[in-house]
């Protein structure tokens, strides 16, 4: 089970108020990977398509939208299971958003810069399943 290969296809930011330096405020930043649509390739390898939003609420929005290739060995199976029933193996699931999230921030951070937001990290692991009950790690923002 490995990524072999990561693409982003669209990039979209928006500020929707302006800075106010002597107004500094709480800004909670909300991380959310949503895959799209799972198509198998050939051989092991399975192309998933994913969306990442980074959202600060009234401030503004970074979104992404890309594909990756996985490689795994039931990769058919994997992609007539996501068509079937949008759902796949959590561990795969896990492994794939975290990459994702681990692609995308550091690209956001660049973009939350130029456009005076702050950055969205540190960087979020995804927890599907038993583990998703350790509860959340970070903190808020201040924008």
């Amino acid at each position: 089970m490995k990524i072999k290969f990561m693409q982003l296809r669209s990039i979209e930011a928006r500020r929707y108020s302006d800075m106010h330096p002597d107004k500094p405020q709480q800004i909670r930043i909300d991380h959310n990977s949503t895959i799209t649509h799972v198509l198998y390739r050939e051989g092991n390898d399975s192309s998933v398509d994913f969306q990442y939003t980074a959202n600060y609420g009234p401030l503004g929005i970074i979104k992404f939208e890309g594909f990756l290739v996985y490689e795994h060995p039931d990769a058919k199976m994997l992609s007539d299971k996501w068509n079937d029933t949008r759902k796949m193996p959590d561990n795969v699931a896990s492994l794939i958003h975290t990459t994702i999230m681990h692609f995308c921030v550091p690209e956001a951070v660049s973009i939350a810069k130029s456009l005076g937001l702050p950055p969205p990290i540190p960087l979020p692991q995804v927890r599907l399943g038993n583990d998703a009950k350790q509860g959340r790690v970070g903190g808020p923002e201040v924008a």
